[in-house]
């Protein structure tokens, strides 16, 4: 008799919850909300609804000038959005917890809480000073993600039009790398180039995450990695969390949308963030996405990649990593409380619970796990 889907440890690595909902004045992470509401997908009643146990609340800070002023201004925003992030876990404890250790997820769900493990996502927050990691680490950090769309001072993006800046990591990401060992830290190269990746599995002595990724074979997009990227992933013993992005799952009409957002990445390598200026920049993607709509996607779409990645990288190197809050979602799947309709897909294609299992949560708390193993002997 298949076990409910609520029987296994359910982890998604990736949802931008914490910039894209928290931050909003008077929005509560504790009431119901819907995506066809406000376009939120993500909140407690919605987890429990979902039979979600645990997520990576990415802390998430556009891209934008390599100045000093501009690094100053994300290190405060990213320790803005980590203090509120945490005020509404401790605010809600009787109902979910701020998880620390890879094991403190199974023990949250067995309390009957959901569990959340922090992450940084595009690490141009955290400027030129790698002792920031270790201030993020006692902040509650457990996962980094090197980059977002554009080249930072880590590493190069797999999405930056003005083609390769470090030909991978740059000495700093290096520096970075070795200071996420040290502290137990797992390396999340989702966005990243392949270059970049490529140099990540070489250095890092722990195996990294790509908490929001798919299969360039099924879908021809720079996010996405190749077939051979995904063996050496395995070969590391790392994971790809397959993302729900619908213009990384499918492959979309070349539409001019490509050189829009081109057009727009360039612009913020020289902006300075303040309210004006993000409140523009947000006008300015919301028209492109309007003018260049997502093509349609939908959930065996999204299951085309986890069976991929499966296929090349075996049943313990592949996870789930929607992009919630951050334009994730595919019909069928378009909001937490969706999570359900995956695991009677996979069933009725042929998945065993024990593979089921390793999925949802066992292969990412593997990973976590062996990050706090080499942490422990370093």
């Amino acid at each position: 008799m298949p076990a409910p889907h609520a029987a296994f440890f359910t982890f998604d690595t990736h949802i931008d919850t914490p910039t894209a909902s928290l931050m909003r004045d008077g929005w509560d992470f504790a009431a119901r909300h819907a995506w066809a509401d406000d376009r939120s997908q993500c909140d407690l009643p919605r987890m429990a609804e979902g039979g979600l146990d645990a997520l990576g609340f990415a802390i998430y800070v556009t891209q934008a000038a390599r100045t000093p002023a501009g690094y100053a201004r994300a290190h405060e925003t990213a320790c803005r959005v980590l203090a509120r992030t945490r005020e509404v876990i401790e605010r809600h404890a009787d109902r979910c917890g701020l998880a620390l250790r890879a094991d403190d997820g199974p023990r949250l769900k067995a309390e009957g809480k959901r569990a959340f493990y922090l992450a940084i996502e595009n690490s141009y927050s955290l400027g030129l000073d790698a002792g920031h990691v270790a201030k993020f680490h006692a902040l509650g950090v457990r996962m980094l993600g090197l980059n977002h769309m554009l080249h930072n001072d880590l590493a190069d993006s797999s999405t930056d039009p003005r083609g390769p800046e470090w030909g991978g990591l740059s000495p700093f990401g290096r520096e970075v790398v070795a200071e996420c060992n040290r502290l137990g830290i797992a390396l999340d190269a989702s966005h990243a180039s392949d270059d970049a990746l490529r140099d990540l599995l070489e250095l890092s002595r722990t195996p990294p995450l790509l908490t929001h990724s798919g299969c360039r074979a099924v879908c021809d997009h720079p996010r996405n990695i190749d077939d051979d990227l995904l063996r050496a992933l395995a070969a590391k013993g790392g994971v790809i969390q397959i993302n729900a992005l619908p213009i990384a799952v499918v492959a979309a009409v070349e539409d001019g949308r490509t050189a829009a957002l081109a057009d727009f990445l360039l612009k913020l390598k020289d902006v300075e963030l303040t309210p004006e200026s993000r409140a523009a920049l947000g006008a300015e993607w919301r028209r492109i996405d309007e003018r260049y709509p997502n093509p349609p996607c939908a959930l065996d779409d999204f299951i085309r990649h986890i069976e991929h990645a499966v296929a090349v990288a075996g049943i313990d190197h592949v996870g789930i990593g929607c992009d919630f809050d951050g334009g994730g979602g595919v019909d069928g799947l378009r909001e937490v409380s969706d999570f359900p309709n995956l695991t009677q897909a996979l069933r009725t294609r042929g998945w065993s619970e024990e593979n089921l299992a390793k999925l949802w949560g066992g292969n990412t708390l593997r990973v976590l796990r062996a990050c706090e193993a080499h942490a422990a002997k370093a």
